[in-house]
């Protein structure tokens, strides 16, 4: 009788498995905008409770719901969220009650009634267990039968404003939130879908299936950094899932691919470069953003390389997808330069001049070029004075020159050396620190008389060269 049982359970779950991300959410909705308290008092301690549920301060949240318990027993929500809380305090056994209370109150609140059944099967309760499970499967499948359009295709039905409201309501239901991810990415709105499977991947320790969609989200973003990390984390929960291990060998080819070419553009190998990034297009040619990424860079190749008639052809398109990008502006213009085409160096192919563009490149080009103290230390921008010397003690004890003795060695630790002391000198004077911020460097001559005649608004921040245009690519090349 156990072992049939256990069939029957397992049969039901991978149905609820099955529909449940699509449907559950949509269901509860239906209690969207109840007010379940009689009087201010009850609702003040549900708003308090239910804010300090989502700040995880669970026994000051406890107490508030105990206390609209008290105020109004018939209340249902009171009874969830207080349950809520004692899951996350890891009570189940006092969590069961208050699911039993809401079921009572509302039987058709598919919520409480799947996590009851989840509690009774841990307790080896099968034959309840299995009564909650089936329950659901068939609200479930009901609902189902509501959103079959003409076609005969379920129909995912997007109310993004009450499902905003279902997560208000149960802010650590791990449904309500890959719900909205899923509207979100309906809807094109990619960062907030981010931020609801981030949340998601946190509140079940095994969200796997988060993790992987989180990856492909940013991978078809064109941030193929971060879609490695997310990825890694899926397969750390789980090595053999294979979707993630799938994308995964994917991700970290063309993750590879990108940073090899770049270390070979640092080291001015400019046509082996362009061949890496070409192989990177014929990794990933589905990708818009991989695909403009390529090409910007295999147009600074090109440039970079005198190849200058390549160049002005591989640049111009991806002018044409990005009129803006700067950085491209000032690869075609050096290669018109290159064949002696002045006037169209002058000008772009869209009639805008090119004179505006061309000096900003130029000036950021400039400031990207200097020397980035805050680098040379390895500090961040925001850096306490105390932070900076601890720095500089370090770096001028790893790099001072009597510690090595081959020529060539000693020689590249004295630059450092040097470079490390300049920057220490900049960033612990409060003078010469606002300068640098500012975009003058106060210990370049060249840089100080430079700045009369122009000024940079906005001060240096770092500029990379890799990252013009509307693509976010996490580069941290000197």
């Amino acid at each position: 009788m156990l072992s049939l049982t256990m069939v029957s359970i397992d049969h039901v779950a991978h149905k609820i498995l099955t529909y449940l991300p699509y449907v559950l959410v949509l269901i509860d909705l239906r209690y969207e905008g109840v007010t379940c308290g009689r009087d201010g008092s009850v609702d003040n301690h549900m708003e308090m409770g239910k804010k300090l549920l989502a700040a995880g301060q669970l026994a000051d949240a406890l107490s508030h719901f105990h206390a609209a318990v008290d105020g109004d027993p018939k209340n249902y929500m009171a009874y969830y969220r207080r349950a809520t809380v004692f899951l996350a305090m890891g009570k189940s056994k006092s969590a069961l009650p208050d699911l039993s209370k809401v079921i009572e109150l509302k039987p058709d609140f598919t919520s409480a009634r799947l996590q009851r059944g989840n509690l009774l099967l841990k307790q080896g309760k099968l034959d309840e267990a299995e009564s909650d499970f089936k329950k659901v499967v068939s609200i479930v499948m009901s609902c189902f039968k509501l959103y079959i359009n003409k076609t005969g295709k379920k129909t995912l039905f997007c109310q993004i404003s009450r499902v905003h409201q279902e997560v208000s309501t149960c802010v650590w239901d791990v449904a309500s939130r890959e719900m909205r991810a899923e509207c979100f990415i309906h809807m094109g709105e990619m960062g907030k879908a981010i931020s609801d499977l981030k949340a998601a991947s946190k509140l079940k320790s095994d969200n796997t299936q988060a993790f992987y969609k989180l990856s492909t989200i940013y991978y078809d973003l064109g941030d193929h950094e971060m879609s490695l990390n997310e990825v890694r984390e899926c397969l750390k929960l789980d090595p053999d899932h294979k979707q993630c291990y799938s994308h995964y060998k994917q991700v970290k080819k063309l993750n590879k691919q990108i940073h090899s070419a770049e270390e070979l553009m640092q080291e001015q190998r400019y046509e082996e470069a362009v061949s890496k990034y070409e192989a990177v297009m014929v990794t990933e040619p589905k990708v818009h953003h991989f695909s403009v990424l390529a090409k910007e860079r295999i147009c600074h190749g090109l440039t970079q390389g005198q190849k200058a008639s390549r160049a002005i052809s591989v640049c111009s398109e991806v002018l044409h997808w990005n009129p803006e990008n700067v950085n491209v502006l000032k690869d075609r213009a050096e290669a018109y330069v290159q064949e002696e085409q002045y006037e169209e160096a002058k000008h772009s192919e869209n009639d805008r001049q090119i004179k505006e563009g061309l000096e900003r490149a130029q000036r950021l080009l400039k400031q990207s070029q200097r020397r980035d103290y805050y680098k040379i230390l390895g500090v961040k921008r925001t850096a306490q004075k105390k932070e900076i010397i601890k720095a500089y003690r370090k770096l001028a004890q790893q790099w001072h020159p009597d510690n090595y003795q081959d020529a060539e060695e000693k020689k590249k630790a004295e630059k450092k050396f040097i470079d490390i002391a300049q920057a220490k000198e900049v960033l612990t004077d409060p003078e010469k620190r606002t300068k640098f911020d500012h975009g003058e460097d106060p210990l370049d001559p060249e840089s100080q008389q430079g700045h009369h005649h122009q000024h940079f608004h906005g001060g240096f921040q770092g500029f990379n060269p890799f990252g013009s245009g509307p693509f976010n690519f996490k580069f941290n090349f000197n």
